[in-house]
């Protein structure tokens, strides 16, 4: 765990600093190097979608080792032992998908906080130095853990008010696509009334104290995002920027 990136991460946030990041689906660690070597601060390793496998996931993680970028790891849902292991393989911590209720969310800070707070167990991975760091590691865990949900849907949307309250709720991301989806919208980005609703949530959000994060779909729609109070801006894909890059010259 990255305790000085989790630090400065959030230093960032609470200076109201926008913090940009990509969303990793390829397979090369090639890609993390990059992002590192551009200064990114974060970087979402997407374990939902596509086909990146435990080796890859590992991978990605070695080539932020030694960086200031924070490494996530977004899961393909609440799981105990999916949990457990990526926190094992040295990931900064974790973002999980279609939280729609508290329960949702405690669930997933339980699987991911060692015990009093949660109910994970202690491996001999990589995160505590295959054994040799288990105190600091259980220390900086309880301390430095990132855990940010995702609401993509209309009943996560109604859910805000309680999963704002609830413990260790410090970034909430947004997912418009899969939010426009459950409204009736499926194949929108944003359908119609769900960029109203979303800046509303965001309010609601900022008013407690938290922060926000958001995809965006270009650099106007980045300068956008950040100044409605979006301040955790992925910049896009990596294949999605690949794609786009190619097609500017076509």
């Amino acid at each position: 765990m990255k305790t000085a990136a989790l630090e400065l991460m959030r230093k960032k946030l609470s200076a109201q600093q926008a913090v940009y990041g990509l969303w990793i689906t390829l397979e090369s660690p090639s890609i993390t190097e990059i992002a590192v070597h551009c200064g990114l601060d974060w970087i979402v390793i997407d374990a939902e979608h596509g086909h990146l496998d435990w080796h890859n996931i590992t991978e990605h993680i070695r080539a932020a080792v030694r960086s200031n970028t924070v490494v996530l790891v977004r899961i393909s849902h609440i799981d105990e032992g999916i949990i457990k292991r990526v926190l094992d393989i040295g990931a900064d911590g974790i973002v999980v998908p279609h939280i729609e209720t508290v329960d949702d969310w405690n669930k997933a800070l339980a699987y991911a906080q060692y015990p009093p707070n949660g109910i994970r167990g202690i491996g001999a991975e990589r995160a505590t130095k295959w054994g040799s760091a288990f105190a600091q590691h259980v220390a900086d865990a309880g301390k430095h853990l990132m855990m940010i949900p995702i609401i993509e849907s209309v009943k996560g949307g109604k859910s805000i008010d309680e999963i704002i309250a609830a413990g260790n709720t410090e970034i909430i991301f947004f997912g418009p696509a899969d939010y426009s989806a459950s409204a009736g919208y499926a194949g929108e980005w944003e359908g119609k009334g769900i960029a109203e609703t979303i800046n509303d949530l965001k309010d609601k959000i900022i008013a407690a104290g938290k922060n926000c994060g958001v995809m965006i779909r270009s650099k106007e729609d980045m300068d956008h995002r950040y100044q409605q109070g979006f301040h955790m801006l992925a910049i896009g894909t990596d294949a999605g920027l690949l794609l786009k890059t190619i097609n500017s010259f076509l």
